[in-house]
């Protein structure tokens, strides 16, 4: 059963423009926080349609905010620049100011910028004296500062020369915004003006990347040769031979009917229909050609036959730094590797008394294909998939006040994945809502396989994607009060999707998993995690080849071939970035034990829930920490 990753495209917008410097695409709309008072607190502008953006401030800009010992006022100021340099990223947290630019992520311009701006925060907030600060000013800092060095000492490994992969890329993200159904506005004139110059940036956005790879082939650094070659068929989705035919026409067939849309005159429509055919047909299309034409003739060919991180240059630490990124702890990947198997070892034993239960005769991988291969475990029509998952929300929803006492006002909806990007998407996602809840959060489902869902996996995956998973934290830390932006729409994969993989393990205290087909899937869902820890430390720290992963998740698991190729590819294109999701989830319920046995009949698991979430996305670390101190101030009765 796939599973979907909140990664640079989904799991925040600024985590990874700090991090890795690539502006996450999914994430929703900002409002701005109280900055906190002092000498500092209005010099970081205010997010509306109307507001200029902050530009750039020198380092002797940032001494107000230091002599007021203001972080919040310093982070906002951060938060600000880092807007006008990641506008797509702005457009997806609802600030308009920045519709009509792309930005040019490919650039060494855009390395050098997010270098020079990082370097000169973080020698601002280092001089910032912690113990003036109150306890949420001080956690704001404390992870300020941590994800400034992480991103400071990730630049010294050759990341841009990556631009793109199968999981991640700008002209994926183009396609997204410019279909008409995502976050990029179009119900105004002045609105399809916006897009129509951001989107006629993408040539340059292209020859960059193109640069970039290129010099990537030079250096050493590609994609291995599997994975870059399913870069292909993405392109080819997006091209089209008549502007009409493309998915960049949505905005256009929004138009249409025999009246135009409130806003809109006859004369706007024909204009706008004559502007979209020349920004297809002449800027769009051209530039797509040619990234494909560069990937099939000369980057293919040229790509790496390894698939291990560490048979790159300075491949090995490369790695340890990216696990370091996504798990947000300290752990040398042989440690993860066999926290990995170890877990393997014991949700198999589960699987086994599932098997037992159902009465199956026959060993463990004949139950697997006999899940993968019977009709009666999967649908036959999209439809019913999809009203399948609305009826579990419905019911999930219901019971959540058994376990939590914190709701976000953002409702949540159910949708397919669009056709254009399905055949390379991952099985399910999550997009955000707009801070204001106007915009509903979305779960994805993939249906363009239908064998690749089960429904004996529907209930852990509804759990994780929508409530009480992403949907409830993400939604409840966008709409957090008195915190600055950073601390609201960033987040980092162990915690974002280790409370997912969490809020998997609530299926029973809410009523679910009473079918022991579902209660597997949700074991094969932890499966899924477990053989993370293994694989992705096996291909980039162990050797692994690509076909013994394969091979090792196929033993484990009731998997489709078609999801665990998917899979494997995915952990080579994005070392380190599946190893969050069992190392958080582990550590959140190793909290919640240690909760439970510290404070005996006195635990409330609301009020734990409340904990967990109330300050949004910190580094594992850092929550551990916090909870700790909760505990001991509950059992000191405060």
């Amino acid at each position: 059963m796939p599973r979907a990753a909140l990664d640079s495209r989904v799991v925040a917008v600024f985590r990874a423009v700090l991090v890795t410097g690539v502006a996450a695409v999914l994430a929703g709309c900002a409002t701005p926080p109280d900055r906190g008072s002092g000498a500092a607190a209005g010099l970081a502008a205010p997010t509306g349609s109307t507001a200029a953006a902050a530009a750039p401030a020198a380092a002797g800009d940032l001494e107000a905010y230091v002599r007021a010992a203001d972080v919040n006022g310093l982070v906002e100021r951060w938060f600000e620049e880092s807007l006008a340099l990641s506008p797509v990223g702005a457009t997806f947290i609802g600030d308009s100011r920045f519709d009509d630019r792309l930005g040019n992520p490919a650039s060494l311009e855009f390395r050098r910028a997010t270098d020079e701006r990082d370097q000169r925060y973080l020698a601002a907030a280092s001089r910032i004296d912690p113990a003036r600060l109150e306890p949420s000013a001080r956690l704001t800092h404390e992870i300020f500062l941590r994800d400034l060095r992480l991103a400071i000492a990730g630049r010294r490994f050759p990341s841009e020369l990556l631009p793109v992969s199968q999981m991640d890329s700008l002209y994926a993200t183009l396609a997204v915004l410019g279909s008409g159904t995502s976050a990029q506005p179009f119900g105004t004139p002045a609105q399809h003006a916006a897009w129509l110059k951001r989107a006629a940036e993408f040539p340059a956005w292209a020859d960059s990347a193109i640069e970039r790879l290129r010099e990537g082939l030079a250096r050493g650094v590609t994609h291995p040769r599997p994975v870059a070659a399913k870069l292909l068929p993405q392109l080819d989705q997006l091209i089209a031979a008549r502007p009409e035919d493309s998915v960049f026409w949505g905005p256009v067939r929004m138009l249409e009917g025999d009246v135009p849309p409130a806003g809109f005159t006859t004369a706007d429509r024909e204009r706008l229909a004559g502007e979209y055919r020349v920004l297809i047909g002449t800027r769009l299309m051209p530039a797509l050609r040619k990234l494909r034409a560069f990937l099939a003739d000369e980057y293919l060919p040229n790509a790496r036959t390894t698939v291990g991180w560490s048979a790159l240059p300075d491949g090995a630490r490369w790695y340890s730094h990216l696990a370091e990124v996504s798990t947000t702890v300290r752990m040398e990947p042989a440690e993860i590797h066999a926290t990995g198997l170890a877990e393997v070892g014991r949700i198999r034993a589960e699987m086994e008394a599932v098997k037992r239960q159902v009465g199956f005769d026959g060993d463990l991988q004949a139950f697997f294909r006999h899940l993968q291969t019977d009709p009666r475990y999967y649908y036959e029509r999209t439809q019913d998939l999809i009203a399948g998952y609305r009826e579990i929300t419905a019911r999930v929803d219901a019971a959540l006040p058994k376990l939590f006492r914190t709701f976000p006002k953002a409702d949540y909806e159910v949708r397919e994945v669009e056709p254009f990007r399905a055949q390379s998407a991952a099985g399910a996602m999550y997009q955000p809502p707009s801070e204001d809840g106007r915009r509903p959060g979305i779960f994805y489902v993939n249906t363009y396989n239908l064998k690749a869902q089960p429904k004996f996996g529907m209930e852990t995956l509804s759990l994780h994607e929508a409530a009480p998973g992403h949907h409830f934290q993400i939604a409840i830390q966008q709409e957090l009060k008195g915190l600055p932006r950073i601390r609201r729409f960033e987040g980092n994969v162990a915690y974002v999707e280790g409370w997912a993989l969490y809020a998997e393990s609530l299926g029973r205290e809410l009523g679910l998993f009473t079918d022991p087909y579902q209660w597997y899937g949700r074991l094969s869902d932890e499966m899924l995690r477990a053989m993370r820890l293994v694989v992705d430390t096996g291909l980039h720290a162990k050797g692994w080849s690509r076909e013994q992963a394969i091979r090792y998740m196929l033993d484990n698991s009731s998997l489709a071939e078609s999801d665990v190729v998917a899979e494997v590819e995915r952990y080579i294109v994005w070392p380190g970035q599946a190893l969050g999701y069992k190392i958080g989830q582990l550590r959140m319920s190793a909290l919640r034990a240690e909760a439970e046995r510290e404070l005996g009949p006195r635990f409330d698991v609301r009020a734990f829930h409340d904990e967990l979430l109330k300050d949004g996305a910190l580094p594992i670390e850092v929550l551990e920490a916090k909870v700790r101190r909760w505990i001991a101030g509950q059992k000191a009765g405060n």
